[in-house]
């Protein structure tokens, strides 16, 4: 792997942060799609480190959090009694979103209950510097999860949206109607006027369109969870460092003041492949009859 030219590194991640599949990504690049494979979990790894590294002390005054659907393997209804439910079927990416900069300071990728909810919550309240104000769906797992996370140093409020009861008819693709939204404060004293889920929830359909595993209705789903974790990390730090954001014109990463400047694709490769890190160190070394061998696949 560490033989692949870092242009040619670039130009592998640059396609698939681009929403193509792997498959896809072999033809434009021929490059094989083990190689590609190996390459996203490299650097996957190295973004969800430099994430971990930069999101601190954040100046955030209001967050948005949801949830968004994937699966590996196979969907969940189609799981066997065999499979191991904690790698395969439903998954879920929590994400949690500043609409003031579009920064996204924290996510977690895996499944939806209480236990990830209320890591995902932890890991949010250590990256930030100031009270917030947070806002959700109705996931009950949310309020003991902000609960344990934040104590009483957090406005908390809901938003529940209803749909048209209109049925979804044979070929109909798109979400019923929104008819009316209703606001609950949960927690401390939030703004109602900013208790929404609108920009989380329409960061879920960047996440759709840039990774191609999920993209509904293909059979480009991930096969390994590694993968998909590989893939969310890899979108986030290109999302927050290195995409220009149309409205503000600049990167999140620039409007919270994490960052001074506009980062390069191949800049962000470069740093998630030279960084170390002890799951990738266990991989490429192997004790063999008490020798240390560089393991070349990587």
């Amino acid at each position: 792997m560490n033989r692949t030219p870092l242009a040619r590194r670039t130009q592998i991640i640059g396609a698939l942060v681009e929403g193509n599949s792997i498959r896809s990504t072999e033809r434009m690049t021929n490059t094989h799609r083990d190689t590609i494979c190996r390459l996203l979990v490299q650097v996957g790894e190295g973004c969800a480190r430099i994430m971990d590294d930069q999101m601190r002390e954040l100046p955030s005054r209001r967050i948005q959090v949801d949830e968004i659907w994937a699966y590996v393997g196979k969907k969940q209804m189609h799981l066997k009694p065999t499979d191991d439910r904690s790698r395969l079927g439903d998954m879920w990416t929590f994400v949690a979103l500043d609409p003031d900069t579009k920064l996204v300071p924290a996510y977690r990728v895996g499944k939806r209950t209480r236990q990830n909810a209320v890591a995902f919550m932890t890991d949010l309240s250590e990256r930030l510097a100031n009270r917030v104000q947070i806002s959700s769906d109705a996931l009950n797992s949310y309020v003991d999860a902000v609960e344990t996370a934040f104590g009483a140093d957090v406005d908390y409020g809901q938003a529940v949206k209803f749909y048209d009861a209109e049925p979804i008819g044979p070929g109909r693709y798109s979400p019923p109607r929104v008819t009316h939204q209703e606001k609950t404060v949960i927690a401390g004293r939030p703004d109602q006027a900013h208790i929404s889920t609108s920009l989380v929830e329409r960061q879920n359909l960047t996440m759709r369109m840039s990774m191609r595993r999920f993209t509904r209705l293909t059979n480009a789903f991930s096969k390994k969870v590694e993968n998909l974790e590989a893939a969310v990390s890899l979108h986030f730090a290109h999302y927050n460092f290195v995409r220009m954001h149309k409205t503000l014109r600049m990167t999140p990463a620039m409007a919270a003041g994490v960052s001074d400047r506009l980062w390069s694709l191949e800049e962000l490769v470069e740093a998630a492949t030279t960084i170390e890190t002890p799951e990738r160190r266990r991989r490429q070394l192997k004790v063999i009859d008490g020798d240390v061998h560089l393991d070349k696949a990587g």
